[in-house]
């Protein structure tokens, strides 16, 4: 088995991005967490990331202030080098350009702590629970020029209990998030989940 190229761009812990890497220990998982990126250079993943024996590569966004695009073609020449197959997005802090998104069209994963298409943006476990949300899940889907609009790849979801806080909530939605994060990149590595069938199937919903 060839086992797909991945790297996942972070811009903080990097919880995600852990369970990514525990995941692809595993001797049959079709994919290899081989690079970490970051655009802050004081993120805490690069450290647990490092510690896992995987390339980092540190593109800080700062000075290239005003001009995103030169920032993303920084990104996507590292991605370039590393030979990478497939992107995941792991609390990346940076809105991509549909220049970049567009060059990783159908290989650029994201995950959303909501179950989209509610909730799109931040602060998504305050807005579930000031509508009186039931359910409240996270989301596996691929990147398109739109924000947390591509098509689904997984979700799942737990439910709103009497007393929750966004804290306490967060915190659910999170294990959620490290469950299906891994099982996502499995089934698109695998070629199980492509661009096309998922937005197929959002059309047939």
């Amino acid at each position: 088995m060839t086992k797909k190229r991945v790297a996942v761009l972070i811009s903080g812990r990097g919880s995600n991005m852990t369970a990514l890497i525990e995941a692809a220990e595993a001797r049959d998982y079709p994919a290899q967490i081989v690079l970490v990126l970051s655009n802050e250079p004081d993120a805490a993943g690069l450290t647990r990331a490092q510690l896992a024996g995987i390339a980092t590569v540190v593109v800080d966004h700062r000075p290239f202030a005003g001009d995103r695009e030169a920032f993303e073609r920084t990104l996507d020449d590292t991605l370039q080098m590393h030979r990478i197959d497939l992107v995941c997005l792991a609390g990346f802090m940076r809105l991509l350009t549909p220049w970049f998104v567009g060059r990783w069209s159908g290989r650029m994963l994201n995950i959303h702590p909501a179950l989209l298409p509610q909730f799109k943006g931040l602060h998504t476990h305050r807005r579930a629970l000031e509508a009186g949300a039931q359910r409240h899940g996270a989301t596996v889907h691929f990147v398109v020029p739109e924000m947390d609009s591509g098509p689904i790849v997984l979700q799942d979801s737990v439910p709103v209990r009497d007393g929750d806080t966004e804290e306490t909530l967060a915190a659910r939605i999170l294990e959620v998030e490290h469950r299906i994060y891994p099982q996502a990149l499995r089934l698109v590595a695998e070629g199980r989940v492509t661009l096309a069938s998922a937005t197929a199937a959002a059309r047939e919903q």
